[in-house]
């Protein structure tokens, strides 16, 4: 292995455990403040418990990607300079607006809703934690707009002096196609991890305290709010990824033949739902397929054409040189099927979990609770899946049909500087990992607030003084 491989290794591994907070922490922050606007419309004891509860899940995963996502940026210096000469121009502007507006939004107002109650007028303290949501939603669009531009280049020019590409047009890359729809799917598979975290809590709860007067009431309530935001949201995910993946076939045509290991261009191209064997045909044990279904994903008609792996390798050489230009097939290839598969499995134990509390039910089966125990898992495995084959798929280029990963990596960094590092970042994040898991069972098994919600802040006591 050299400095190359491991470098790779190091921002793929922190880059995974990093995302393991992202969509948890956008989507409970929508959550948590809906739960929030409810308490305070209506006044009623179990939706401020559920803010309480909630709210505290939240914030040990804000504090957790914040410390991890830090390691990201200073990766792409440390490790990866060419790579950032080469998109410095034009990752400067996003990346700066997520510092300055996003993180800064986040960071602000998610103090003062922490020590805004009982100190904050209700309906201004509702505002801090909408405020932190919006914030977490726009550092989500800049990050993805930039990671966009990875996948498809836009509003730039490359500068025949030094060879680094310049920033023409920020609009284009706001409004990059891929960006957009990213976006909108990302955010589908956050309120999916939120929504399986709020759903597995509440049916421990139940299950584990059935007759518990004081649990019970916003505990079911818990289990039909995140249910039913489970379920909508994997419908959402579905209509968003077939979206996704008409774009991505326009875009990186090599990306969605990985995905289905299509080795030879096919009109129509069936969609392959399992394959044991080789997958490239030669040898099959086992290959499960639906007739002209990857040309309607690829291309909106049952009859579109879907260009195959060996094709499009022909194309790339005549245009780029020599080389491969296929990713590792079967990455791609099982990563895009294990990515579907966990969110539907999430989606069922919703459903379940649903059925279970209909018409003022407390739900008891001992399986429906171990079901429960590894449903928050599942979508952040789906998530982890997905970006696998995102990132994965995209390769032999860090940015496409511009520059290679192999000429991203930074010349003077040796194997035993990056593996010293990786030693490091891993032991470190394992550590976190104790930390992390500890913090939310205790957080999930708390016992509920006082249902006697809090009042205004006294009229001797002005709203901010605790600030100064």
């Amino acid at each position: 292995m050299n400095s190359l491989d491991v470098s790779r290794w190091q921002f793929g591994i922190t880059t995974v455990y990093h995302f393991l907070f992202v969509p948890l922490t956008i989507g409970l922050s929508f959550l948590v403040a809906g739960m929030h606007t409810a308490w305070v419309r209506t006044g009623h004891p179990r939706w401020y418990q559920l803010t309480r509860l909630y709210g505290q899940l939240f914030l040990i995963n804000i504090a957790m990607g914040v410390v991890t996502g830090i390691v990201q940026e200073f990766q792409l210096g440390m490790n990866w300079s060419d790579y950032s000469r080469f998109v410095g121009d034009v990752f400067g502007a996003p990346l700066a607006l997520e510092g300055m507006v996003a993180f800064f939004l986040e960071s602000t107002f998610i103090g003062l809703w922490v020590f805004g109650w009982d100190r904050l007028p209700r309906r201004l303290h509702l505002a801090t934690i909408w405020i932190t949501a919006t914030g977490s939603l726009l550092s989500a669009y800049f990050i993805l707009a930039a990671n966009s531009w990875m996948q498809h280049p836009v509003g730039y020019r490359i500068d025949p002096a030094t060879g680094r590409a310049q920033l023409t047009d920020f609009v284009a890359v706001l409004t990059n196609k891929v960006a957009l729809i990213t976006l909108a799917h990302t955010l589908a598979g956050a309120f999916l991890a939120a929504g399986a975290l709020v759903t597995a809590v509440g049916l421990w709860r139940l299950i584990r305290r059935t007759g518990d007067a004081h649990d019970t009431p916003a505990m079911r309530t818990a289990v039909r709010l995140g249910g039913w935001t489970t379920l909508a949201s994997g419908a959402a995910l579905a209509l968003t990824g077939d979206t996704q993946g008409k774009i991505m076939t326009s875009v990186q045509p090599m990306k969605m033949a990985a995905a289905e290991a299509l080795y030879h261009t096919a009109t129509p191209a069936p969609f392959s739902v399992l394959t044991i064997g080789s997958l490239d045909g030669s040898h099959p044990i086992l290959s499960l397929e639906l007739p002209r279904l990857l040309s309607f994903l690829a291309t909106g008609s049952f009859s579109g054409t879907v260009q195959g792996i060996d094709n499009l390798q022909a194309q790339y050489t005549a245009l780029y040189g020599p080389g491969s230009y296929a990713p590792i097939i079967p990455a791609t290839y099982w990563s895009f099927r294990l990515m579907i598969g966990v969110g539907m499995l999430a989606m069922l134990t919703a459903a379940w979990g649903l059925y279970s509390t209909r018409r003022g039910r407390t739900p008891s089966s001992k399986w429906l609770l171990r079901a429960a125990a590894v449903t928050p898992l599942l979508p952040l495995l789906g998530g982890v899946f997905g970006w696998i084959f995102t990132e994965v798929g995209r390769q032999p280029w860090i940015v496409f049909g511009q520059l290679r990963t192999a000429d991203g990596v930074s010349p003077g960094v040796s194997t035993a500087d990056v593996i010293t590092s990786l030693t490091l970042f891993t032991l470190l994040y394992a550590v976190l990992a104790v930390i992390e898991v500890r913090l939310v069972l205790r957080g999930a098994r708390a016992p509920l607030p006082d249902p006697a919600a809090p009042g205004e802040p006294a009229d001797d006591e002005p709203p901010l003084a605790f600030a100064y």
